[in-house]
């Protein structure tokens, strides 16, 4: 009997709670996807019992229904007739489901978005970092020489620029323009400001504005010990106009180097400021009034409102901090706070407790609760890099361990810790155990500027310190090993969400695959693997990343992600069970629908569809059911060649944003 289409629909209806209850609604190949606003008003028990859904499940913030190939388009129509809403994409239910997440998830997801892409960067430059500072404090001789110089300008340049990696990785994130984001970045690091690591150094201040102390030349000056810093001079833009202590217009005229709060916080106003002029600016003034007013207006916004309120923040935090590390719970607290000053890029500042405490004691009790703070960090983020099981997680997590264990802990917190939020909980629970530890011993350094393994070089009980390092980093691990649990779908319930197929679907489907023992053998080895199964290689080859293809389309990840395949010989094959789902013209593309509504596209060459077919064959046809092995394709690679095309085979899995766990290639 025929499905009634209507009926369905008015049951799903009414058993989500009714129209009001339903905030977006879109469709893929099998599934109804909704986005609800009241998960409570949802009677599950009924919604599986409506005939012709097969199945439910909830998956990033949507209610998923099942419902089949061919029906659910019409269920839909149906469903957006009994409801009166308007039909939607996809990506609108996703934007939907991310608006519908508390406001504290969306802005951790926001952080995660910014930070993620840049992690190979900064990963890079801290592991390098630390090892150039080690050896530098190590081998004393060898921080003189030119290969120190230039070896620290390679390891640091990421961290001086940070601000710029950031503001362009936001602006991508928050739908801004990044040549525009890149400007405000390279603003907050101008040379014509004081370096943001020296707002606390005397030497440093007095020599970039060539301030005489007491009347000397500042350059004539070889000892600093006893000069106090004094505060970094000002542009007042309004003159001398007072609100309280606060004088109007007023921009201190230090970087923002090692900040990253701050940036992300400009880069969102400045987005704001540029969609809002797109769409109240005429199209003819469009170009010359919208960069100017969106780069001036986030400047001032920048530095007279961002910038006192975190020369206000790091004012505070150092007071508070100078008075905490007096006894053992004080420093338990800094040792807990610390990654957090961290994250808002406030931690550079505490140098001048440092300084401070030399100075007049002569030993750097502050030292040990960083060095407690940045392992405990470390124990954390190796704990996620050991527990988890995506092969992409797991490159990122362990090398920014190591980072961190050097002392350099942006890589773990920003790009693992901070980003899942428990490791980084037990991270600080680690730190203030550490650094308890450390205010009780009454252990410190001779020196500053290092913590975690680098700190050997000048603490003054190597003992003392290597427990306070295994204390710190152990408990953070254990917290993390035992309770962080990794967000991967159970194999069970992954399998439970596929489609029901009839015996006879699954006779026919058998029917018609035509078995090949060479392509059996070639996609045995996976190319892509996720949440909904595994894909194996079309075609026997050297994987290689989608970014590294030839291609600025498909290495831009803008039709999907997956794997680059330089192949061997000149046949393709099914990498899993499906659908064709297209077949190009040019027969050098096939479209190919799997299981959970995988889609997958296999290119062959790049810019082939200029051969108008010539040198390619296809075996299937749109509609066709085809088995894994299956030959769909041959392809003539020396034509490929004389065409002056690379003949690279594109595999891409092109709603690789729908599933968990995605790994590609040599990482799975």
């Amino acid at each position: 009997m025929a499905l009634d289409y209507r009926k369905c629909a008015e049951e799903i209806v009414s058993h989500i709670g009714g129209r009001e209850n339903v905030a977006q609604a879109a469709h893929c190949a099998t599934r109804l996807r909704l986005v609800i606003k009241d998960n409570g008003k949802i009677d599950k028990a009924a919604l599986e019992n409506v005939d012709g859904v097969k199945g439910m499940f909830e998956n990033n913030g949507q209610l998923q229904l099942i419902i089949g190939t061919g029906t659910v388009n019409k269920v839909y129509d149906e469903f957006l007739a009994v409801t009166g809403m308007t039909a939607a994409t996809k990506d609108d239910v996703k934007a939907a489901a991310a608006a519908q997440a508390p406001a504290w998830k969306r802005a951790l997801k926001s952080v995660g978005d910014v930070f993620v892409p840049i992690l190979p960067a900064i990963v890079a430059s801290g592991l390098m970092m630390g090892v150039v500072e080690a050896l530098g404090k190590a081998i004393p001789s060898f921080a003189s020489t030119d290969w120190y110089a230039f070896l620290d300008m390679v390891a640091n340049t990421a961290f001086a620029f940070l601000p710029v990696i950031v503001a362009i990785s936001a602006a991508r994130v928050f739908g801004g323009n990044v040549f525009l984001a890149a400007v405000i970045g390279l603003m907050m690091v101008h040379g014509g400001l004081l370096n943001g690591w020296n707002v606390a150094n005397a030497e440093a201040i007095h020599k970039f504005f060539n301030i005489p102390v007491d009347g000397v030349d500042p350059y004539l000056i070889t000892d600093w010990s006893n000069i106090t810093a004094p505060s970094v001079p000002t542009w007042n833009l309004f003159g001398n106009i007072h609100i309280g202590d606060y004088i109007l217009g007023s921009i201190s005229r230090n970087g923002y180097q090692g900040h990253v709060i701050p940036v992300m916080i400009a880069i969102w106003i400045m987005c704001k400021i540029e969609k809002f002029l797109h769409k109240h600016v005429p199209e003819m003034i469009d170009l010359f009034v919208v960069p100017i007013t969106t780069v001036f207006v986030t400047a001032l916004a920048t530095f007279v409102v961002i910038g006192p309120v975190f020369s206000t923040l790091e004012n505070w935090v150092l007071k508070g901090a100078e008075w905490l590390v007096q006894f053992p719970p004080g420093a338990m607290i800094m040792g807990a706070l610390y990654p957090a000053t961290v994250v808002m890029g406030l931690h550079h500042m505490y140098n001048v407790i440092e300084a401070g405490m030399l100075s007049s004691v002569g030993l750097n009790t502050w030292m040990p609760i960083a060095s407690a703070a940045n392992f405990a960090q470390f124990g954390a983020c190796l704990a996620v890099g050991i527990k988890c099981k995506q092969g992409k997680l797991k490159t990122v997590a362990v090398p920014s361990s190591m980072s961190a264990a050097l002392g350099i802990t942006e890589p773990a917190i920003f790009g693992v810790n901070f980003r899942f939020m428990k490791p980084f909980i037990f991270g600080m629970i680690g730190g203030a155990v550490g650094a308890g530890f450390g205010a009780i011993t009454k252990i410190g350094a001779t020196a500053y500027g290092v913590t975690g393994i680098p700190g050997y070089l000048t603490i003054n009980n190597a003992g003392i310190y290597t427990i306070l390092l295994l204390i710190s980093g152990g408990i953070a691990f254990l917290l993390t090993m035992i309770f962080w649990k990794e967000d991967v779908p159970d194999a069970s319930k992954a399998e439970d969400k596929k489609e029901s197929v009839s015996d006879t679907e699954k006779d026919e489907t058998k029917s018609e695959a035509k078995e090949d023992s060479h392509g059996t053998e070639v996609t045995a080895k996976a190319a892509i693997r996720c949440s909904a199964g595994e894909i194996g290689c079309p075609t026997a080859g050297k994987l290689i990343p989608y970014t590294e293809i030839s291609d600025p389309t498909f290495a831009s990840g803008a039709l999907g992600e997956g794997v680059g395949i330089e192949p061997e010989e000149g046949v393709v094959y099914a990498p899993m069970d499906g659908e064709i789902s297209s077949v190009a013209d040019s027969k050098h593309a096939i479209g190919i629908t799997g299981a959970e509504d995988m889609e997958l596209l296999i290119h062959v060459g790049v810019d082939t569809v200029e051969m108008k077919g010539d040198g390619f064959q296809t075996f299937v046809s749109e509609g066709d059911q085809v088995k894994k092995g299956q030959k769909l394709m041959t392809f003539d690679r020396q034509k490929i060649k004389e065409a002056g095309h690379p003949d690279t085979v594109v595999v891409l899995l092109t709603n690789s944003d729908d599933y968990e766990n995605v790994v590609y290639g040599d990482n799975i």
